[in-house]
């Protein structure tokens, strides 16, 4: 009987034993970390990667000119592009040899002066810039006559290739009885140009004689004789 109660009572610890291994077991698997955080970590690495993969992309926006540095590079953009639209859209003057100059009669009857109009015509094949007041002379028996600006205001114009713009030459009628001042010539100079052209001119063939203390002869501005295509 005693060995029987000794080798239950063995049997008695021996489960008792195993009992507390396996629950110690469990213990210690529900407070270990590592193996929840474990399936975490996978988890979370994915979703870094994806947090790390909308990173390089907003990274690459920002190096690329995103929305944040987008933003300042576009802004610098378009100063730059308004400064190049400035420099860049600016026309250029008409230049002389570009422009067809042609002058006719355009005196009207009743008027106490005569009116020549000279008509400019862009044909550059760019547009170009023109305003202001040409210089005009005329070409005489008794030397040249250079005309006096008008003191009208001067508008800007801008000629496509092909348009063309006019300004008007006034002058007073010889109505001496005399023979006058014999007119041979006209001399235009565009604005801003130092290059002249010697046209024929359509006016009186006559100008009275002056006392000299001044020109009789008066240029407009720019578009003063009207502006056609």
């Amino acid at each position: 009987m005693r060995v029987h109660k000794l080798t239950f009572a063995a049997l008695a610890v021996a489960a008792s034993l195993s009992l507390t291994a396996c629950n110690d077991g469990d213990d210690a698997a529900r407070s270990d970390p590592s193996s929840a955080p474990s399936e975490a970590s996978s988890d979370g690495g994915s979703g870094s990667g994806g947090s790390d993969q909308g990173g390089s992309d907003e990274g690459s926006g920002k190096d690329s000119g995103g929305k944040d540095s987008g933003g300042n590079s576009s802004g610098g953009q378009g100063t730059s592009a308004g400064t190049g639209s400035n420099e860049g859209g600016k026309t250029d003057k008409c230049r002389t040899d570009e422009l067809d100059i042609t002058a006719s009669d355009s005196t009207i009857d009743g008027d106490t002066d005569g009116t020549v109009a000279v008509t400019m015509k862009n044909g550059g094949g760019r547009d170009c810039a023109i305003s202001g007041y040409a210089g005009v002379d005329l070409k005489t028996s008794e030397g040249d006559l250079s005309a006096k600006r008008s003191g009208e205001p001067v508008v800007p114009v801008t000629l496509k290739d092909g348009e063309s713009v006019s300004f008007g030459i006034s002058y007073p009628m010889n109505e001496s009885g005399g023979s006058g001042v014999s007119v041979t010539g006209l001399v235009v100079t565009p604005p801003d140009e130092t290059k002249s052209l010697s046209i024929e001119w359509p006016g009186a063939k006559t100008l009275p004689v002056t006392d000299g203390t001044g020109s009789p002869v008066k240029v407009g501005p720019m578009g003063s004789a009207g502006q056609g295509g």
